[in-house]
């Protein structure tokens, strides 16, 4: 399995990066913007989790964006294998392309398996992501993100996640 997973991750950071224009014109009246954001984790019980979730945006203003994300995630470990595919609408306002503020809906269709009770649920949960972050230029049009949201519509007892806090670190090109 490891053999399998350094390579594809491997290829997916360079397809990232290759993206990225760094002698991009400034005069260019391309609106489009493209990004997003990959995460790996590793853990207890053999736990390992994989996410990726891919951005198309347009500059509304100079200064704001609207667009799609989507989000899909698998999990697993000993005891619990999960996917998640989420999809929805984001509006990002961005102050002097260093500090940014954002709105973003996500609707989630959730998979989840407990290995050992033999026990299946297919579910589906709402989210609204609010808050913001600092932008890091790394070429002419494209940054690096670095942010805080919260789900407002995060409820302890009835989620499917466990905080409705959310660190998020992506990037986007097209600037």
């Amino acid at each position: 399995m490891k053999k399998f997973i350094i390579p594809v991750l491997l290829l997916i950071s360079e397809s990232l990066f290759s993206q990225v224009s760094v002698g991009a014109s400034p005069e260019s009246n391309n609106r489009w913007t493209f990004g997003g954001g990959i995460g790996i984790g590793f853990g207890s019980q053999s736990s390992f989790y994989l996410q990726a979730s891919p951005r198309v945006g347009y500059r509304l203003t100079e200064d704001l964006e609207g667009g799609v994300v989507g989000s899909i995630s698998w999990q697993t470990s000993d005891y619990n294998r999960s996917t998640m595919f989420g999809v929805g609408p984001f509006l990002n306002y961005y102050i002097a392309r260093t500090f940014y503020l954002g709105a973003n809906y996500q609707h989630y269709f959730i998979n989840y398996e407990n290995k050992y009770y033999d026990y299946k649920l297919n579910n589906e949960e709402d989210a609204l992501y609010l808050g913001g972050g600092y932008m890091q230029r790394i070429g002419n049009n494209s940054f690096m993100q670095f942010g805080v949201m919260y789900n407002v519509l995060w409820k302890e007892r009835t989620s499917i996640f466990s905080s409705g806090l959310v660190p998020n670190i992506g990037f986007v090109v097209g600037l």
